[in-house]
């Protein structure tokens, strides 16, 4: 009897103890090689992040990576951009970790949000994280108004994100609400990341004692069960991050009105026609990923047409002045709210910058087209020359191989190819008659 209630109680033992090894088989499983994609993220977060994550996952899954881990350090920079890239991570097939870091890095603003989306944050001792307050794109507080909104907004992203992933709500609604930020220990402490590391394989080291969800599994590794790879973006990630600054959009969609400009005035010459052209273009694609406002863009776009016009129209300096008005305020505005945008220094300098070129250009096409006029009636009249085009009731001529502004006293409207002579130059238009 006591033998038969001794085998039942090492049975029941070794039922329990088999139990126990079942429940934490299930709970954590020790991967055999765990292979990592390394994607390093430094500066402002703009559409060109979100194309950077977007290949960098799209890679991980097709080069069978179990887990993606970013390397982080930037200032902030778009909210669009930010939400898209919290979207990406927060749905995401692939675990995505991050790492602020090495020391001197922050993660701040955009950065904040990012950092609180991933799987598994650490921080890098001598980092900090937060200041996600929204300001406007020159760095200033919004409105009263557009504060109240954006930020709503914001802490209701934030704490969605805190709660999700079981971290410290309280002071992610504080970065946003307060511009709370914390350096790396206090991060830790406060359950705002999940630890420290001195570096990426400090972090993968500590991640594989403490296990990573993959594919709905807790998965623990050591250090000599990783294998790491970095991330090359190449060349499209280099241009398209270049491209999508806010600056470089800017000074490319200036130069290229700057370089028709040019052309406008000085018909034939072509190079700064084409060079125009191809900035203007760029500048465009840009603004259209950018997150732009139409009217900032349609008010610089009016000043071009107002410098224009100053070369065929007497406005004694009226139409300059406007144009340069119409640049100003249009770069103002130019970027919305909340947005990365242009600093006032760099606008007022540019705008001078431009302004003060094109004035000099159209003082110098003034000053030639007066000198060749200025030459007096013995001259110029009984040229012939031939019509070009007709626009209204002027006509484009050409005489001795320069055009000229023409009509006639009677306002009669020549075609284009009729030969015609020069009676009289008023100004800088030429007063013709049909060839006999």
């Amino acid at each position: 009897m006591y033998d038969s209630r001794k085998r039942k109680g090492v049975i029941f033992r070794l039922i329990i103890f088999a139990v126990l090894i079942v429940i934490f088989s299930a709970g954590s499983v020790y991967a055999k090689q765990i292979s990592v994609l390394l994607l390093d993220l430094q500066g402002g977060i703009s559409p060109a992040q979100v194309y950077l994550l977007e290949e960098g996952l799209a890679k991980a899954d097709d080069d069978d990576h179990d887990l993606l881990l970013i390397s982080l350090d930037t200032p902030g920079g778009s909210v669009s951009a930010m939400r898209e890239m919290v979207k990406i991570i927060m749905n995401s097939n692939i675990p995505v970790c991050v790492w602020v870091g090495p020391e001197g890095a922050h993660a701040a603003s955009a950065g904040t949000f990012i950092t609180g989306a991933a799987q598994v944050a650490a921080m890098a001792p001598g980092t900090s994280i937060g200041a996600a307050s929204p300001v406007t794109s020159s760095g200033e507080d919004l409105s009263k108004t557009m504060n109240k909104k954006v930020t709503g907004d914001m802490v209701s992203l934030i704490k969605g994100i805190a709660r999700k992933r079981n971290r410290n709500i309280n002071w992610y609604i504080k970065s946003v609400t307060d511009g709370a930020s914390v350096e790396a220990q206090d991060a830790v402490a406060l359950n705002i990341v999940d630890f420290l590391a001195v570096s990426v394989e400090d972090f993968l080291e500590q991640l594989g004692a403490r296990g990573v969800l993959i594919e709905g599994t807790k998965v623990k590794f050591s250090k000599n069960e990783v294998t790491s790879t970095n991330f090359d973006p190449g060349l499209s990630y280099g241009v398209l991050s270049w491209l999508l600054d806010p600056q470089v959009a800017y000074f490319l969609l200036l130069g290229g009105m700057l370089g028709l400009f040019f052309e406008f005035s000085h018909p034939g010459v072509v190079l700064p026609g084409v060079i125009g052209a191809f900035c203007l273009v760029t500048g465009l694609y840009a603004m259209s990923v950018l997150p732009t406002n139409a009217a900032g863009l349609l008010l610089i776009l009016l000043g071009l047409i107002l410098f224009v016009l100053e070369i065929f129209i007497t406005s004694y300096g009226m139409l300059s002045l406007g144009a340069v008005i119409s640049l100003f305020v249009g770069s103002l505005v130019l970027f919305r709210e909340g947005a990365p945008g242009i600093p006032i220094a760099t606008i007022f300098g540019t705008v001078l910058t431009f302004s003060v070129f094109i004035v000099i250009i159209i003082y110098l096409v003034t000053r030639a087209q007066i000198s060749k006029s200025g030459v007096g009636i013995e001259t110029m009249a009984g040229l012939e020359g031939q019509v070009l085009e007709v626009k209204g009731e002027r006509m484009k001529v050409r005489v001795r191989g320069e055009i000229w502004n023409a009509q006639t006293e009677d306002k009669t409207i020549f075609t284009p190819g009729t030969m015609i002579s020069v009676v009289e130059a008023r100004g800088l238009t030429l007063i013709i008659v049909k060839k006999n």
